[in-house]
């Protein structure tokens, strides 16, 4: 069985300030660092740190040779993704002496997906492999639709969140994966009890995977409802935290361990990367979880 995770490629440009620049002024930033971002490269590492057999499908710029050695480095296969001569798509980051932060985001390559790569992308999966999206790119209704056809299963991360997700083909994805926010905003509740059952009947056919930060995490499928609570460890960067849950689960699906050993193990890996700086750099090994 393999596993797409076909998303988001970005450069994360991160400055320090002493304060947000307010218009009309120019400061001087205490510190810059070029980082990895996006949900699909994320994802995409999580995926392989945690023992799966994973491909990377999407388009970065010439620009992005840092994120094409992260992903190599990390063990994901790249023959699938694209080069473009558009800019990656990029973040520029203030994070301020508080740890608060303004982001101002460039899809740039991240929208260039269209119909003809996903078509050669998806050529090369078949019956029963498991793809990943999130929702950075353009066109993931699309891509939906084709690997439904497929007969695959289809995981989709409704993040970042915004109103065309409600327009999605989701009664055709396999498994719905949602935090706090983005399960509010689809089901119209807040209460979490009501905003699974809002969402699972909307969905009757979509499993769905709902984290709930220190609350821990809930799993409901039409035969199971399975509730694991969160770890109690020393959190310092919750970045990246939710791609290392979702990596880790889909490794328990590809195994098919039972749902509860999956949640559990999805748990603890991103309990570790909370103790970490990062997102990529944070999440942790297989070895590392089950040592």
């Amino acid at each position: 069985m393999k596993v797409l995770c076909f998303g988001s490629a970005n450069l994360d440009h991160v400055y320090k300030v002493d304060h947000f620049t307010v218009p009309g002024e120019t400061q001087g930033c205490l510190e810059y660092n070029i980082k990895c971002g996006g949900k699909g490269v994320n994802q995409a590492i999580a995926m392989s740190l945690a023992g799966n057999d994973t491909y990377f499908a999407g388009i970065i710029g010439s620009d992005g040779g840092l994120l094409k050695d992260a992903l190599v480095d990390k063990g994901v296969c790249i023959d699938y993704m694209k080069i473009s001569n558009r800019p990656t798509g990029h973040a520029i980051i203030e994070v301020d002496q508080s740890g608060q932060n303004h982001i101002l985001l460039y899809g740039g390559t991240n929208k260039e997906i269209d119909f003809e790569y996903i078509d050669e992308v998806l050529s090369h999966f078949s019956k029963g492999d498991i793809v990943v999206l999130q929702n950075e790119i353009n066109n993931v209704p699309y891509i939906i639709e084709r690997c439904y056809e497929k007969e695959m299963k289809i995981f989709f991360n409704a993040a970042p969140y915004d109103k065309t997700v409600q327009n999605y083909p989701i009664e055709k994805v396999t498994w719905l994966v949602v935090n706090e926010t983005e399960g509010a905003a689809l089901s119209n509740e807040e209460d979490y009890e009501k905003i699974l059952q809002t969402l699972k009947q909307k969905y009757p056919h979509t499993h769905i995977l709902f984290t709930m930060g220190k609350e821990g995490s809930r799993v409901l499928t039409d035969k199971e409802d399975v509730k694991v609570e969160a770890l109690k460890v020393n959190a310092i960067d919750t970045t990246g935290a939710g791609d290392t849950y979702i990596g880790y689960f889909v490794r328990g699906i590809v195994e098919e361990m039972s749902l509860l050993e999956t949640a559990q193990m999805a748990t603890k890996a991103s309990a570790i990367a909370v103790t970490r700086f990062g997102a990529v750099d944070s999440i942790p090994r297989y070895e590392e979880v089950f040592d």
